[in-house]
């Protein structure tokens, strides 16, 4: 009997790592996992991370590039680019003739959406009345690129339900070799305001996340991989690399999103709350009759018509470190001992922590001097949430943060000693500090989206997970758990996860010709990006105060319709 060799490939790209890992085509259990140095300084940016995390995840479990029937990633490029300030100068052609012409003109105003303290949006404005005169339209483009303006975006009133003039100047544009967007097709609701914002943000991401996309394509292309690349939206759903190319704005915040997939597949939540914690921060997301909580999304201050999932975050994570001020714990992070540059205490060996004695310091420059390190003979260590979870007995045997109890129990006993209490009482001391924090915004979660906390459960994930979820959960009196898997939740997420699209139109008293139409648009859409036509799921919701037909359509790509068939 022929041995199944099949295997599904998700990469998940962050800040300092890129984990990447397989899972069985036929069975969906994990098969191999490999992390490696994200390459943003490479030549090739972080398209040689993600071959060289391939390329390594591949040796380990005895594949080839044939074996990969499913290849996805998911990325912080884009929500870095926007944190960073590092975006395309956006050329906009507001379109509109008479009165109308007032409220176009305003979007110029867009240029003042701040990215950064003292770095505002780049924007060039140019305005045509009339959309079909060439020459206007050719002169109000050179307008935009003489400003250097590397991307340009056409938009008008009510180009929702008209969107000719919008083609026509993009039309025109074209000769420039510059990327273009009409503003309704990054998003089909009405308001121009926030609709030409939602199209603007995307446009100054554009360029950068083409190059990206157009390398990591050639990288996969040439490691001998032919199954389709796909990559990791914010909604918790994949799409074509070609949708990417498109709409890259529906990266962002896909990251957490991944983790959110990877926990509703895997540990099968009907009704709780998913907190994925790191080394600096917890994101917090919920999770109601089996399905993430979706919401549109804030960005750069401002409300757009970016549909993700509502991910609070909060600044405590495993590494969050320790703060005492009167002879008390007075709070954790949210400074890390990773951007301090400082070892935790807990994985120090014995000999490194004789001596230690108590010590306070400013992590960075502007920091209050109240962060609590241990001096000793080894050197200078952190005392962080993972050190007082693991002297306390709440990290599981085996999990990614779990440490020789002694050693956590050492290195907490000079902070007992400073506090006045023992061992126990200083780690219960700091995790309470740094999970209250987190509590309040659970709290918050579970209040706004109404779970019933007798039924709803904490499900932890990522590499901190232990560090705040079962303290939290015992704390709470809710039902806590870790996922399996939870330091690499994010890129099974992104290896299980389905081809997902979600139309919206506005349409007042809509017919049930217009709702299906509506879903037929969304089906069409997931069934273009690789999915299944047999498998898809479209669930179709109109909202009546607003006049809102909404399709999300869901489907496998076709040896993941298979494989569930046949379980």
């Amino acid at each position: 009997m022929t041995t199944d060799r099949r295997i599904r490939v998700g990469i998940d790209v962050g800040g300092t790592f890129t984990d990447a890992v397989a899972v069985d085509a036929a069975t969906l259990a994990l098969v191999g996992q490999v992390k490696v140095p994200t390459s943003h300084h490479h030549e090739d940016g972080v398209a040689h991370g993600i071959v060289a995390a391939l390329e390594r995840l591949l040796e380990q479990v005895d594949r080839t590039p044939a074996d990969v029937t499913f290849l996805a990633h998911g990325t912080t490029q884009a929500t870095n680019a926007l944190l960073e300030g590092d975006v395309a100068k956006v050329g906009l052609i507001g379109i509109g003739g008479g009165a109308g012409a007032v409220f176009t003109r305003r979007l110029a105003a867009l240029g003042t959406l701040e990215l950064t303290p003292g770095k505002n949006l780049p924007l060039a404005y140019a305005h045509v009345a009339d959309p079909f005169d060439a020459d206007a339209v050719r002169a109000a483009v050179a307008r935009v690129t003489a400003e250097e303006a590397q991307v340009l975006v056409a938009t008008e009133p009510f180009g929702v339900d008209r969107p000719e003039g919008e083609r026509a100047v993009l039309d025109a544009a074209r000769p420039t070799g510059l990327p273009l967007a009409a503003a309704h097709e990054i998003t089909s609701l009405y308001g121009l305001q926030k609709r030409t914002r939602t199209a603007v943000v995307n446009a100054a991401i554009l360029p950068r996340m083409l190059a990206t996309a157009d390398l990591v394509d050639a990288s996969i292309t040439k490691a001998g991989v032919t199954a389709p690349l796909m990559v990791m939206r914010c909604d918790g759903g994949v799409m074509s690399l070609d949708e990417m190319r498109r709409r890259p704005l529906l990266t962002v915040l896909s990251g957490p999103a991944a983790g959110v997939a990877g926990a509703l597949m895997q540990e099968r939540i009907s009704e709780g709350v998913f907190l994925e914690t790191g080394g600096t921060s917890t994101d917090i997301s919920v999770v109601r009759r089996g399905k993430v909580a979706v919401r549109h999304a804030t960005i750069l201050g401002r409300t757009s018509y970016l549909n993700a999932l509502d991910v609070r975050t909060v600044g405590v994570g495993g590494g969050s470190m320790v703060r005492i001020g009167g002879g008390r714990v007075s709070g954790v992070g949210p400074r890390s001992a990773h951007i301090a540059g400082l070892p935790y205490a807990c994985f120090a060996s014995p000999d490194d922590l004789r001596d230690a004695r108590v010590a306070t310091v400013r992590p960075m420059a502007g920091d209050p001097d109240d962060y609590l390190v241990l001096d000793a003979a080894g050197g200078r260590f952190a005392v962080t949430m993972t050190c007082a979870a693991n002297a306390l007995g709440r990290v599981p045997e085996g999990d990614f943060a779990r440490c020789d109890q002694e050693v956590a129990r050492a290195a907490l006993a000079p902070v007992a000693a400073a506090l006045g209490t023992d061992v126990p009482g200083a780690a219960r001391a700091v995790l309470d500090a740094g999970t209250a924090q987190v509590k309040s915004v659970v709290d918050a979660m579970i209040r706004d989206y109404r779970l019933d906390r007798d039924t709803a459960v904490l499900v932890g994930g990522g590499g901190g997970a232990a560090a705040v979820t079962p303290h939290l959960a015992a704390d709470a009196g809710l039902e806590g758990r870790i996922a399996r898997h939870s330091e690499v939740i994010s890129p099974i997420g992104v290896a299980l996860a389905l081809v997902r699209e979600q139309v919206e139109r506005i349409v007042p008293g809509a017919t049930q010709e217009q709702i299906l139409a509506v879903r037929a648009e969304a089906e069409r859409a997931v069934v273009a990006q690789g999915a299944a036509a047999e498998g898809v799921e479209v669930e179709v919701t109109v909202d009546p105060q607003t006049s809102t037909v909404r399709a999300v359509a869901t489907g496998a790509t076709e040896l993941r319709t298979q494989d569930r068939a046949h379980r």
